[in-house]
């Protein structure tokens, strides 16, 4: 992926993954793991986490304690 360095990293990944969720490319109940997200995109795990906490935010991932973060059932829509 090729990075808008006048853009936080996080910022564009959470966007990718926000059309990816869109497109059905990540279908509900589709696992969103920091570890992936990392290793996918070159990012460390605050940059990782950082996505996964705005997609909650937007309410378009669940996260679950001890067994990891979700595309939400039925995302919000815009």
């Amino acid at each position: 992926m090729e990075y808008d360095p006048t853009r936080p990293k996080w910022e564009q990944i959470a966007e990718l993954i926000r059309k990816r969720i869109e497109t059905g490319e990540y279908p509900p109940n589709h696992l969103i793991s920091e570890v992936r997200m990392e290793q996918e995109f070159d990012v460390a795990r605050g940059t990782a986490r950082k996505v996964t906490a705005a997609l909650r935010a937007e309410g378009l991932i669940v996260t679950t304690p001890g067994m990891g973060s979700f595309v939400a059932a039925k995302p919000p829509t815009a």
